[in-house]
């Protein structure tokens, strides 16, 4: 069987340097990229986008009791997409009377959805793919269908099945790396899956008011005009991010004031605020507010035990008025307190940002990754 990397340089016409193959993440600054959300969106937490407006935080402690003494549960599923990125290889192609290196990469990329059922996580759905990542200009044909043929070729001469070869952009940009580009198709490609798969729960009437999913991490999807994204799927989805950039939070005086969070009290939640994207489709207006799980005095940082909280404004009236249920928001934030317990502690460094069944789905999730050592001997 050939290894990918030689299949790759006979059909595009390359030139292989053999060079080291490594993970990508181990080289790239990854505080903006992975650990905080995607894009720059800032929240401005005194901008009213609720329909009781609260001028301070709002406690929630005893409607969290009454519900959790009651048995009841509306969080019924929980999603997470990850990947794991690599450069493989550089590749050297002619551009008239230049030869130019690019880099080439690939990815594992896992999504995965389980479903809380009598207290316990079962799966039930994920997707596990390897996508290439080459330069636009690999595709010397300039034909659509060369890199869908050229994922034939590899997937019948190697061991291993490749889902998709998407290109970076070649175009000449002294502040934009080609790693940059690359993970940023390769971000796309993994948002694409979660869309898809809460699409196909919405398909099968999985997600109702008894049943909201919760997605980890922002619903801030950047839309491009190749996807498809319905805003009517996520009536019954929020989004909860661990972590978040405490720099974008802005009072109402335009101020940088990420305080407002850092001294929120426990069992509290911000007043709602609404953003709102002009790359997001059709310029939809997202609810986000801001929820403490834990005492800031028992953690490293004014900001662990706090989750950022997401819901699209998905009804005609939220629409129009720019504004989501107070009632929705404190009854989603007091679900999201009760899952505070159990924690997961010494077992991840974010444990104060966790809810558990968001853990065990990422936990699982990962488990599908094939080792470094093994994917890379592939290539």
């Amino acid at each position: 069987m050939e290894k990918i990397l030689q299949l790759i340089t006979k059909e595009t016409s390359g030139e292989s340097y053999h060079t080291a193959k490594v993970e990508l993440e181990m080289e790239l600054d990854s505080t903006s990229r992975i650990e905080y959300e995607n894009f720059p969106t800032e929240i401005v937490l005194k901008k009213n986008g609720e329909t009781r407006p609260s001028r301070s935080p709002v406690l929630l402690k005893k409607q969290a009791m009454n519900i959790s003494s009651n048995g009841m549960q509306i969080l019924s599923y929980f999603l997470d997409g990850t990947r794991r990125v690599y450069k493989v290889d550089e590749i050297a192609y002619q551009t008239g009377s230049r030869k130019l290196v690019y880099p080439i990469f690939a990815a594992q990329i896992v999504t995965g959805c389980c479903l809380r059922l009598e207290k316990k996580l079962h799966v039930e759905k994920f997707f596990d793919e390897i996508i290439l990542v080459l330069p636009d200009i690999a595709n010397y044909s300039g034909h659509d269908g060369f890199f869908p043929a050229l994922v034939t070729k590899i997937n019948t001469r190697s061991k291993v099945r490749i889902s998709k070869i998407l290109s970076y952009s070649t175009n000449h940009n002294p502040v934009e790396k080609f790693e940059d580009r690359a993970i940023t198709k390769i971000m796309t490609y993994m948002h694409d899956s979660e869309i898809n798969l809460v699409a196909e729960l919405v398909k099968r009437n999985k997600l109702d008011q008894k049943n909201y999913l919760v997605k980890d991490g922002s619903l801030e999807y950047r839309i491009l005009n190749e996807r498809r994204f319905n805003p009517k799927n996520y009536s019954f989805v929020i989004g909860v991010s661990k972590k978040f950039n405490p720099a974008r939070i802005k009072d109402s005086s335009d101020k940088i004031n990420p305080g407002l969070v850092a001294d929120l009290p426990s069992f509290c939640r911000t007043p709602v605020t609404i953003c709102e994207r002009g790359d997001f489709h059709g310029g939809q207006k997202i609810a986000v507010w801001y929820l403490r799980l834990r005492d800031k005095r028992f953690s490293n940082s004014p900001f662990d035990g706090v989750i950022k909280v997401e819901k699209i404004l998905v009804t005609d009236l939220e629409i129009s008025s720019g504004r989501i249920d107070s009632e929705e928001a404190n009854l989603l934030s007091t679900y999201l307190l009760n899952e505070r317990n159990p924690v997961c502690y010494g077992t991840d460094v974010r444990w104060a940002n966790h809810i558990y069944p968001i853990f065990l789905t990422e936990s699982f999730i990962k488990s599908r990754f094939i080792s470094a050592e093994t994917f890379l001997n592939f290539f």
